[in-house]
């Protein structure tokens, strides 16, 4: 798994580590290398070298280097995936089910030593299976916004995913236009700046009369 630093463990060269943990050293190594050089110009030697082990033993466990980015970009988009439904779930405040979900999105880029680079900047997007990876966290970020909307305001499902689906769009973007700028602004400000945006337009939305809603 992808750790919130993204920093390579350190580990002596030529130690022996039990086979998931040499796998999650590899991931680690090899998440620097990509988000520093993107998927292209990274190489097998420079993975292997800052993860302080032999080419045979990196081979060991990933065939090649599409298996090791695909692996490392998984583990990348459950990561979201499960830091939007933690967020939805976190309250039955809908307003705050809104400050949550832009929270999320900000803490992931915020964390996880760039990757989040690997979801919405890869330089490998036009892969089929990069590809089928990237549809995949968007649809079920997109899917899980949904639900809740579908629940609270009894839209249709195609209306529910439509206002899902702009939610996402703006939560990904502004989140990483929020990280290059610096982060000026304070993660929580941030996210509460954010989620005014959304709630100004969802709260619009009647709330059904048989679902609890403390506001």
């Amino acid at each position: 798994m992808v750790t919130s630093s993204g920093d390579t463990p350190s580990v002596p060269r030529g130690t022996r580590l039990p086979r998931e943990a040499r796998r999650a050293q590899l991931i680690e190594a090899a998440l620097s290398v990509f988000v520093e050089s993107g998927y292209h110009a990274a190489g097998m030697d420079e993975i292997a070298d800052r993860a302080g082990v032999s080419k045979p033993v990196l081979y060991q466990h990933f065939p090649g280097k599409l298996e090791l980015y695909l692996a490392l970009l998984d583990s990348a988009c459950e990561q979201l995936i499960d830091g939007v439904r933690e967020a939805l779930g976190s309250t039955t405040d809908n307003e705050q089910r809104v400050v949550a979900t832009m929270g999320a999105y900000l803490d992931y880029v915020a964390r996880h030593g760039g990757a989040y680079r690997l979801v919405f900047e890869s330089d490998l997007r036009q892969e089929a299976q990069v590809a089928e990876r990237v549809r995949h966290v968007e649809s079920s970020t997109s899917e899980a916004i949904a639900a809740v909307v579908m629940d609270q305001a009894g839209l249709r499902e195609a209306e529910a995913r439509l206002v899902a689906t702009g939610v996402v769009g703006m939560a990904q973007t502004a989140a990483r236009v929020w990280l290059a700028q610096g982060a000026e602004i304070p993660q929580e400000e941030a996210a509460r700046i954010l989620a005014e945006v959304v709630w100004r337009g969802i709260r619009t939305f009647p709330v059904l009369e048989d679902v609890k809603q403390p506001r």
